[in-house]
């Protein structure tokens, strides 16, 4: 049996940008990334502090210390400039894997997305 388990998160990013033009997903500044253990392509869900949207897309690099969070395409409907979100990942394990896994929790400073 594999359970599904909290990975990593980023809480409490502010969205920098919402592009309805876009075919979809949600871009991450490339240092947010590294420090929260996502990949590019990977799975996550979003969830909007300010009006409690949910949503699961994929991560996009974003520029190597912008600051950028921006969701893309049909996800831009779910978000304003200025909100704050939790972009959250998961992985599936063995539940003697997930008693010994620590989940990458990242506290990056909510007005400009960067780490403290």
């Amino acid at each position: 049996m594999l359970l599904t388990i909290l990975k990593s998160k980023l809480h409490r990013v502010r969205v920098t940008e919402a592009n309805l033009n876009y075919a979809g997903s949600i871009t991450i500044d490339e240092d947010l990334m590294d420090v929260a253990s996502l990949l590019e392509n990977e799975k996550v869900q979003v969830v909007n502090i300010n009006n409690g949207e949910r949503l699961e897309t994929y991560v996009i690099k974003g520029s190597r210390g912008s600051g950028i969070i921006c969701l893309n395409g049909p996800a831009a409907r779910k978000a304003v400039v200025d909100d704050l979100v939790i972009v959250i990942s998961y992985a599936q394990m063995t539940p003697e894997e997930a008693k010994g896994y620590k989940p990458v929790v990242i506290y990056p400073d909510s007005q400009t997305n960067k780490l403290k």
